[in-house]
C-alpha cells in the first residue's frame, strides 16, 4: 500500500499540492510547505490589526508598571516629561535592560522586554504616535513577516548597541522604531525614482529630528537608536520588500518565532512582576 501524501492548500495561489513539493507546481512558490507550517502568524493577526495589538500591548504594560508600585508615580523629580511615571523598580522587574539587569542581574532577555516599556505617559504618547505613522507603511510595503521581523529584531539590535556601549537602564520602543525608519531609508534608496525619493527624503527627516532631540534632551539613548535604524537597514536589504521579492517561508518562521518568544518573554515578566506584589521588594 503505497505512503499517503499529505495534501495542503498552496499559501499563495490556495491551489491543492502535496505538502511535500519544493515548489508550488502552479505558482512556483518555494517550499509551501514551510509557508503553510508559519502561516498561524497570519491567522492570529486576521482579527486583530497587528499595529493595534503592538501599541495595547505597549499601553497594557504601561499601565501594569504604574500599578506594580503606585505610591513611587509622584516621586519622580517633577517635569513634564516625568508626568505618570513608573518607578524604576516596577520598570526593571518588567524587563528594563541595560549594563545593570544584564550583567548583574544576568537578564539577558530585557533585551527584548525593553521595547514594550516606557517611562512616562509623554514617552508612550511620542512613541506610539511615531509608531502609528511608521508601521502602516512597513507593512504594506514589506508584508506582515518582514514588518514583525524588522520591528521585533531591530529592537534587540538596539539594545545591544547600547548595552555595548554601557548604557545601565534603558527602556523604550525607539529602537525598535528606529528599525521602521532604517527600513523605510533602504526602500526610498531601492526603489529609487520620484516615489522612492520623496520616501527617502521623508524618513532622513526622521532622522534628523532624532538627531535633534538626542542631542538636546538629556537621558535619550542615542546608541539604541543608531543600532536600531543600521539593523532595520541591514534587514531591509537582506529580506527585500514587496516590490523586489515575496515574502519567503523563512520570513514566516523567524517571524513566527520572534512573536512566540516575544510573548512568552512579555508572559514570564508579567508573571514575575505579579510574584513580587507578593513578596519581599527586589533589591536594585
Amino acid at each position: 500500500m503505497p505512503a499517503q501524501r499529505n495534501s495542503i492548500l498552496c499559501p499563495n495561489c490556495r491551489k491543492l499540492i502535496s505538502a511535500d513539493e519544493p515548489a508550488c507546481p502552479y505558482c512556483g512558490l518555494k517550499k509551501p510547505g514551510l509557508h503553510n507550517a508559519a502561516g498561524f502568524i497570519r491567522k492570529l493577526f486576521l482579527t486583530f490589526d497587528p499595529v493595534n495589538v503592538i501599541i495595547y500591548t505597549n499601553v497594557v504594560f504601561y499601565l501594569f508598571a504604574l500599578f506594580i508600585n503606585p505610591g513611587e508615580i509622584f516621586s519622580s523629580p517633577g517635569g513634564l516629561f516625568d508626568f505618570l511615571s513608573p518607578s524604576n523598580k516596577s520598570l526593571f522587574l518588567l524587563g528594563a535592560t541595560g549594563t545593570i539587569p544584564v550583567f548583574q542581574f544576568h537578564r539577558y532577555w530585557t533585551l527584548l522586554s525593553a521595547s514594550f516599556l516606557h517611562g512616562s505617559i509623554l514617552h508612550i504618547i511620542f512613541n506610539m504616535m511615531a509608531f502609528a505613522q511608521l508601521a502602516p507603511f512597513i507593512l504594506r510595503e514589506f508584508g506582515l513577516y518582514r514588518f514583525l521581523n524588522i520591528y521585533i529584531l531591530s529592537g534587540i539590535a538596539g539594545f545591544i548597541v547600547s548595552l555595548i556601549f554601557g548604557v545601565p537602564f534603558t527602556i523604550g520602543a525607539s529602537a525598535s522604531l528606529c528599525g521602521l525608519i532604517g527600513a523605510i531609508i533602504y526602500y526610498g534608496k531601492s526603489r529609487g525614482g520620484y516615489y522612492g525619493q520623496a520616501i527617502y527624503k521623508q524618513a532622513m527627516g526622521w532622522v534628523a529630528g532624532l538627531i535633534i532631540f538626542g542631542l538636546l534632551i538629556s537621558g535619550i539613548n542615542n546608541w539604541a537608536h543608531g543600532g536600531g535604524l543600521l539593523a532595520g537597514f541591514l534587514l531591509a536589504l537582506f529580506m527585500g520588500y514587496n516590490d523586489n521579492k515575496q515574502e519567503t517561508a523563512w520570513h514566516k518562521l523567524l517571524s513566527a518565532a520572534a512573536v512566540l518568544i516575544t510573548a512568552g518573554v512579555l508572559i514570564w515578566a508579567a508573571v514575575y512582576s505579579l510574584a513580587y506584589l507578593f513578596s519581599s521588594p527586589v533589591s536594585l
